[in-house]
């Protein structure tokens, strides 16, 4: 099609001119001749206006192929860019050639895609309009907005890399969804008017020049299209994106050993497409799996439950009357006690990597109050994020399961009723609370804790004069713990004791604080400066508390919820997923030390309990790290939406559709993953740890337990 829109343009160009004068001027002789002697003879001139020509292909679809040509070297350069910005990061090999051939052949796809608009548009537009002024300035205004999109896409392209290391993705889709955190994080954080200002005045000059170059030469104009090489052109562009986009897939990506060079291979806007499509994923449809009674069988196995426990169908009657096991992990956990009936103030802390703090080998002092912290609590050396969003960091804390593929469980529907941490404090007359410096519709949150029986303290649920400091996520840290010691003095007056999730804001992009809080200025100092306030605010509000008669019967936990940066160069990066966490009593009910079992946000519930001393009903699927039998090893859960790991005594196992899994040696030292032969045991746990937490949220059986369901 474009190599015959190609010679039929040629041929326009190189008629002469007077081939487009009028027929009557055809029958002019260009020199007089002598008269012959005949009768003269009367012209008639036909009234009907000239055929117009049934071409193979549409003359007018030519500025389709034109904007096809503009998106494919668009894309090329955006590619080129992102590769100088991550020069460093790149395996620079043959796999690079292959990472540009499937990023053209993504662009391809999506540039098809886009185009087949124009093309329908054009084939719908009549023949008249294209006669006057006004197709031109259509065609041109077309040209103005796809070179503006193009840009300001590459540009968007540019700053989502600069934060993730990745092409557009599942975080592009949350952005697009919460639009008033995600519209003033953007015009907080970079000049905007500049970036619209200069994308348009880009935009502009290049479809003036490429208009004064003769760019729609031949695109519109005279002579018209017949109808039907219209219609035949739209239906051949839309073939054309059928054929090339339908079975066009980012899982038929080969397997780069580096996932920059993975990432180099997409194209942003097909990303995000895919990113959107697959919000959730079935397992049992796109994962490895064992029949589900395997599965049971082995993660009952693992987590402790025995044949007499109290299995899910009988949730609620009494005690087990017969050894029988259904799918379900539900198990009485047996502590020696004595129990302790201390409060629990659970700080949870925004993007706080374990490489921000002193203790592991931070050498900038941004963390000076936690590392004063460290010596008088239990610190965790070697435990790991679940993911790298806020909300799977919840749902681990919470919720104490494995990071299921697609959308964490905070926020899909149904998710109201769960067994939770919250429960378990409950069921033991504590009053539970969410607490939160921002507004708590942002991923979900205020309907998932509201709806998991916790009190929710909001932006939206304080005074304005509450809030002496806010960016676009919410009130500063300091307001956060002000809020949280309020809430704490009001339920202790009741005699009543609490448990507080209590999550933190300011160490998020645009990095602004309050003035004059620390020897690092708001913003400019980036990331180390927003890490250094939230850990001055965390110092005041211990120093505070200490004031308060609750202070010594509580506990603090100060734990990540994701680390600052999710990127790198294998599939799971699991160097960027270690984070730290500290348990602090103040009365000295739980004696300091070092845990350094490899360890899951998921073990934090049950671990929490243990210390605690409490027997209880549990689904859960973490294990207290105190109370491991001597040689068990540690593992880790980590995951990325799609992709879902195991780490375990060195080696990750990572599962990914379409029913794939692979066994990696993890270094230490160097943070890389090399291939290994697949390790049938430890992809086995891996399956059952997943395909069993999917299963029993998709059954409707990961709920809270009425008092009695199990019995010891």
């Amino acid at each position: 099609m474009f190599l015959t829109a190609a010679v039929e343009c040629g041929l326009t160009c190189t008629m002469p001119a007077r081939l487009f004068r009028s027929s009557d001027d055809l029958l002019v002789s260009p020199a007089p001749r002598a008269p012959e002697r005949s009768l003269p003879l009367k012209r008639s001139v036909d009234p009907s206006p000239a055929p117009v020509p049934d071409r193979l292909w549409s003359r007018r679809h030519r500025l389709v192929g034109s904007l096809l040509g503009l998106a494919l070297i668009g894309g090329f350069v955006t590619r080129v860019v992102l590769l100088a910005k991550a020069a460093g990061e790149v395996t620079w090999d043959d796999t690079l050639i292959a990472a540009f051939a499937w990023g053209t052949l993504f662009d391809l796809g999506a540039a098809l895609w886009g185009c087949l608009p124009v093309a329908i548009g054009l084939a719908v537009l009549p023949a008249r309009l294209f006669q006057r002024r006004i197709g031109t300035v259509m065609a041109g205004f077309t040209v103005l907005l796809a070179l503006y999109g193009l840009l300001f896409g590459a540009v968007a392209e540019w700053f989502f890399w600069d934060e993730f290391g990745v092409r557009f993705n599942f975080i592009a889709v949350d952005y697009l969804v919460y639009t008033t955190e995600v519209i003033g994080n953007i015009r907080e954080s970079y000049p905007m008017p500049v970036i619209f200002g200069l994308v348009g005045l880009a935009s502009g000059l290049g479809t003036l020049g490429l208009l004064r170059a003769g760019f729609l030469s031949g695109n519109v104009g005279q002579p018209p299209d017949s109808a039907a090489a219209r219609w035949r052109t739209a239906a051949a562009w839309t073939m054309a994106a059928l054929i090339v986009g339908v079975p066009l897939h980012e899982s038929a990506l080969p397997a780069f050993a580096n996932v920059y060079n993975r990432e180099l291979a997409k194209n942003g806007v097909w990303s995000f497409v895919a990113a959107f499509r697959a919000n959730q994923l079935s397992f049992e449809s796109f994962y490895p799996t064992q029949t589900t009674a395997e599965s049971f069988a082995r993660i009952r196995q693992i987590v402790g439950a025995t044949a007499g426990d109290q299995p899910a169908a009988d949730a609620g009657k009494g005690p087990a009357t017969a050894p029988t096991v259904t799918p379900d992990i539900l198990r009485w956990v047996a502590n020696p006690g004595p129990e302790q009936r201390l409060n629990v103030i659970q700080i949870t802390v925004e993007s706080l990597s374990a490489d921000f703090l002193a203790h592991f080998g931070n050498a900038q002092a941004v963390t000076p109050n936690l590392d004063a912290l460290i010596p008088r609590a239990l610190v965790f050396d070697s435990l790991y994020a679940t993911g790298n969003r806020t909300d799977r960091g919840m749902e681990a804390l919470a919720l104490s399961v494995p990071p299921t593929p697609g959308r964490s469980l905070i926020k899909r529907p149904d998710n109201a009723g769960l067994f939770t941490l919250g429960s378990v404090f409950r069921s033991r007359g504590y009053i539970t609370e969410f607490i939160y410096g921002g507004y708590g519709y942002f991923d979900n949150m205020n309907t998932f804790f509201g709806g998991n029986g916790y009190k929710v303290i909001d932006r939206t649920s304080v005074e304005k004069s509450d809030v002496t400091y806010a960016n676009v996520w919410g009130a500063c840290d300091e307001d956060l713990f002000r809020w949280t010691m309020r809430e704490a003095d009001e339920v202790f007056a009741q005699g009543r004791p609490f448990f507080q999730f209590v999550m933190t804001t300011s160490n998020h992009r645009p990095f602004t604080f309050p003035a004059d809080r620390i020897d690092l200025p708001s913003k400019t100092a980036g990331r180390s400066g927003a890490v250094k306030y939230t850990d001055y605010a965390i110092g005041e509000f211990l120093r505070d508390a200490a004031t308060h008669p609750w202070f010594n019967q509580t506990v603090f936990v100060i734990v990540a919820d994701h680390c600052a940066s999710s990127a790198g160069k294998s599939e799971l990066p699991v160097q960027n997923y270690h984070i730290p966490m500290l348990i602090f009593t103040p009365g000295g009910q739980i004696k300091p030390g070092v845990v350094t079992t490899v360890a899951s946000q998921i073990d934090f519930a049950p671990t929490l309990l243990g210390l605690l001393g409490w027997s209880y009903p549990s689904r859960f699927y973490g294990r207290d790290l105190l109370a491991l039998p001597p040689g068990t090893p540690g593992r880790a859960l980590i995951g990325n939406y799609q992709k879902l790991g195991l780490f375990q005594d060195g080696k990750l196992v990572v599962l990914q559709p379409v029913r794939q899994s692979a066994t990696f040696a993890y270094s230490a030292r160097s943070h890389d993953l090399t291939r290994l032969p697949p390790d049938s045991e430890l992809t086995t746990d891996a399956i059952a740890y997943y395909q069993t937490a999917s299963w029993l949220f998709a059954h409707g059986l990961q709920r809270e337990l009425p008092p009695g369901a199990v019995a010891p």
